[in-house]
């Protein structure tokens, strides 16, 4: 680590990637004086040893406590609690937040699949109808005779109730689709999960001062709720994804930064849900937005995926994938993307900071998820058309 001028660290003589190109643009930024996410690592060195263990705790007004894990300090927090207990809330908590994003993406991808199949909103459809009806035919809902849209009802009916039914019974995807086998040890260990904000909430509850202390009991519930995510959550975003979008087939594309073209409009989709994704995609590629594209002197739109979203784009439209999570910095530091377009998860706030080092827009999308100094313009599904034509729009211009 050397010191430099501007940034407190270089990072450029490290080997942070195996990536090609990272190395070259990492040494651009810093000649550019831009900070990145090495930088900002090494900024925070040494992190909390505390923090890492899961050792500290702030999940009440006598906090923060934390243990001493050589035994030379305290052993209990404030409240009593011990080690275990502390680090198992600590998790409990994690799987808590990280299964609420998942099945939040699911509950949006609902609520467009139910305007759909009700007629509501014309900007989607069904794109693999078989596989909506061997979604159908899992969950015991009569297919013969009856169309799309009809069935698209029943089980838009059926997956709601995986967010808030009140019974005990398990969550309609886990019957449906769990191997038996996997059933009898999740009914035996007593983590069969029935109802995804149920689990997230409790997660909460019996992670608050005074309730649950038993490291035991507490991972045992995080289970749940991870299997509630993984089981419903995450997988009814797939399924209703392939549904409306189409069931990803094997497909020859690019990847890396290199997929940035220089005489082109660059555009940069980020972040989870392919309700934006795809239909940015569909409106730079349109006859309207070339043709503006070229008006300003360039030869065209092109647009790439960055992360989650990128492979939405990609498994279904062949859409190269510009980078991974740790690239979302370094393509706006090639100085070549016009526009990168969020809706939420894996964006980085930092990246507005770097963008303004540039001539790129960071343009938001989501009421969820706002970064201060980005463009927001608010996608709607029901104006889906008119509000990408409207973002692509931005970028070109």
């Amino acid at each position: 680590m050397v010191m430099d001028r501007r940034l407190r660290y270089r990072v450029s003589n490290l080997d942070v990637s195996v990536t090609p190109g990272v190395k070259e643009l990492i040494e651009k930024a810093e000649e550019e004086g831009v900070k990145l996410v090495w930088h900002r690592f090494l900024e925070q060195q040494p992190q909390c040893g505390f923090g890492l263990l899961g050792l500290c705790c702030r999940n009440c007004n006598m906090g923060p406590c934390r243990i001493d894990p050589f035994g030379y300090g305290p052993t209990r927090g404030i409240c009593g609690a011990t080690a275990d207990t502390i680090v198992a809330r600590n998790l409990v908590r994690m799987i808590a937040a990280g299964a609420a994003a998942h099945s939040d993406h699911a509950r949006d991808l609902l609520k467009v699949f139910k305007a759909v199949a009700e007629g509501k909103i014309h900007t989607y459809k069904i794109t693999d109808s078989k596989k909506l009806r061997w979604l159908a035919q899992a969950l015991g809902i009569p297919t013969d005779g009856r169309s799309d849209l009809e069935i698209a009802k029943d089980v838009a009916e059926v997956l709601e109730k995986e967010f808030g039914k009140q019974d005990e019974e398990p969550l309609a995807l886990v019957k449906a689709l769990a191997p038996e086998k996997r059933l009898r040890v999740w009914r035996k260990a007593g983590i069969v999960p029935r109802n995804i904000d149920r689990e997230i909430c409790e997660c909460l509850h019996r992670t608050h001062v005074g309730v649950d202390a038993d490291p035991v009991s507490l991972l045992l519930h995080g289970a749940r709720t991870a299997l509630a995510d993984g089981w419903s959550g995450s997988m009814m975003a797939t399924l209703l994804s392939d549904i409306l979008f189409g069931t990803p087939k094997p497909v020859k594309s690019e990847a890396n930064l290199g997929v940035l073209k220089e005489d082109y409009v660059n555009i940069v989709v980020h972040g989870h849900n392919p309700i934006l994704s795809m239909k940015i995609v569909e409106a730079a590629m349109s006859e309207e937005m070339q043709k503006l594209a070229e008006s300003y002197g360039a030869k065209g739109i092109n647009v790439v995926g960055m992360c989650c979203t990128g492979n939405e784009v990609l498994m279904r439209l062949g859409v190269p994938l510009a980078g991974n999570y740790l690239m979302q910095e370094l393509a706006i530091a090639t100085a070549a993307v016009e526009a990168v377009i969020v809706d939420y998860q894996c964006v980085w706030p930092s990246i507005v900071e770097v963008a303004s080092c540039y001539h790129t827009k960071v343009i938001t999308t989501e009421p969820k998820m706002k970064i201060p100094g980005a463009l927001h313009i608010e996608f709607e599904p029901e104006k889906a058309d008119e509000i990408a034509k409207k973002i692509v729009r931005v970028a070109v211009e």
